[in-house]
């Protein structure tokens, strides 16, 4: 069974900067799409960013492009979400997830694996 775990966030001010991290605690599962989701209260889940591990390709969503950038770490199945300028509408619970099912785009959720989340709070 893969696990993920997060890390990385936390409460800053508007304009300011967090840096997320989510490691795969195993390698054995299928490698190709590792992602970011978030989902503020009362909203539904959305897709942050996606990255294509064999390759480094990506896919964001535009409300966060410019600001957030998605990356990984080539030694291990680490991601990282870089996220500057960030907004109050930037708050929510944030998720790494794994293994895209075949078949879904990167924003549809459908990833086999998926972590706890970690809490990212944008206020003054």
């Amino acid at each position: 069974q893969v696990q993920l775990a997060e890390s990385g966030g936390g409460s800053v001010q508007p304009g300011g900067s967090l840096r997320l991290s989510c490691t795969a605690s195993k390698v054995t599962y299928n490698r190709n799409w590792m992602a970011w989701f978030r989902q503020a209260p009362g909203k539904e889940r959305e897709g942050v960013a996606a990255l294509y591990l064999p390759s480094g390709f990506v896919y964001d969503d535009v409300s966060i492009r410019g600001r957030f950038t998605i990356s990984q770490d080539g030694a291990d199945d680490t991601i990282y979400l870089q996220m500057n300028n960030l907004k109050p509408d930037d708050t929510a619970m944030y998720y790494c997830a794994a293994d895209l099912i075949a078949g879904n785009s990167w924003n549809s959720g459908e990833y086999n694996y998926w972590g706890q989340g970690t809490q990212v709070t944008v206020s003054s």
